[in-house]
């Protein structure tokens, strides 16, 4: 079965320079996808030129004139720029034409487009972004929200367990993925009112058996793989989030700085070149990239605005990851049954 994903070519910090190669490389593994490239199409053709791929295909382009850029407000996104190719891109998958949808633009229009144009599942209040992280299991924790919502009730929290539960058994085959709720402390009189609302749902969950309920978890668990998900607030999971890309990042510069020290260091570098070489894969946030937009009606995956190719080609593998296995269907054959039925239509919060 051939699988469709609409990329949005023009979004994140680099545009074509980005996407196409990013394109092009996953095609390559992949022999069962086709890509719609959604943007200006000169820009396109340009980069499709120096690869050498003008004639490939699999490959069709939507051209479109309009941008959404990394610092455009929502509402121009969502009413001045219709014709922007993240709007385009996404409309693919409303119209069937695309079976998912990627793009590195302005995470707060991306969300805000999509919620539009493809509406959210009977039952969910509000989307989420979901995304992983690895742990020392060398397995990935599940964690959301990282942004969407930066302000949450204890119903919100629930939906997105219960969105990330299915999400995981569907992606992973574990049948009841374990899930964490993100606090200050691991005991039930620790957190804010909410949390500990939140924890008596999830409980309640557990104890008819809808989901596998841990406990409370600290941010030290995501790392130590303690539960498969890790919900929390998009206000706390976004700081977390950028916390742990700083830190990452950090940590490669001091390495690099101290290894090239002097000749002693450049030595023991060689020497260590294959240790280090599998510490920097193990650890390279690019091979975490894509985060899913859970709770529409169409499969959306986020992928950071920086992203060089390598890193948005995970997020195009996610993507189709999420379609082969009928994500979409499975969310919405689950959703009835676990959903809470508290509705919450206001807009939230989002970053750009």
């Amino acid at each position: 079965m051939t699988i469709t994903i609409s990329i949005d070519c023009m979004g994140g910090d680099h545009g074509p320079a980005v996407t196409i190669p990013a394109s092009l490389s996953f095609l390559k593994l992949e022999q069962t996808a086709r890509l719609i490239l959604v943007g200006k199409e000169e820009a396109i053709r340009a980069e499709l030129k120096k690869h050498h791929a003008e004639q490939d295909p699999r490959l069709q382009i939507l051209h479109t004139d309009e941008v959404v850029e990394m610092d455009d407000p929502i509402e121009v996104a969502l009413r001045r720029k219709k014709g922007s190719s993240m709007r385009k891109a996404i409309e693919l998958v409303r119209d069937g034409e695309a079976q998912a949808c990627v793009s590195a633009g302005n995470t707060g229009a991306l969300m805000a487009v999509s919620r539009y144009v493809l509406k959210t599942m009977a039952g969910v209040d509000r989307p989420a972004i979901c995304s992983i992280l690895p742990n020392r299991k060398d397995g990935p924790t599940y964690t959301l929200d990282l942004g969407a919502n930066v302000d949450c009730e204890p119903h919100h929290l629930h939906q997105f367990a219960i969105m990330a539960s299915v999400l995981v058994t569907a992606l992973e085959g574990i049948e009841r993925p374990s899930i964490g709720l993100l606090n200050v402390g691991t005991e039930d009189i620790k957190g804010n009112e909410v949390v500990k609302a939140t924890a008596r749902l999830l409980q309640a969950d557990h104890e008819r058996g809808a989901l596998n309920f841990y406990g409370n978890v600290e941010g030290n668990d995501i790392f130590k793989g303690t539960t498969d998900i890790v919900v929390c607030d998009g206000f706390v999971g976004n700081v977390t989030l950028k916390a742990i890309e700083g830190l990452a990042r950090f940590i490669k510069e001091v390495m690099t700085t101290e290894f090239k020290r002097n000749p002693l260091t450049m030595l023991g570098a060689l020497i260590a070149k294959g240790a280090l070489n599998a510490i920097s894969k193990r650890l390279n946030p690019s091979r975490y990239n894509g985060a899913s937009l859970l709770g529409l009606r169409g499969l959306v995956v986020k992928s950071h605005g920086g992203a060089d190719a390598y890193a948005f080609e995970w997020a195009i593998r996610r993507a189709f990851e999420g379609a082969n296995h009928n994500l979409l269907g499975t969310l919405a054959a689950k959703i009835t049954e676990l959903m809470p039925r508290d509705a919450d239509p206001a807009p939230t919060g989002m970053p750009n």
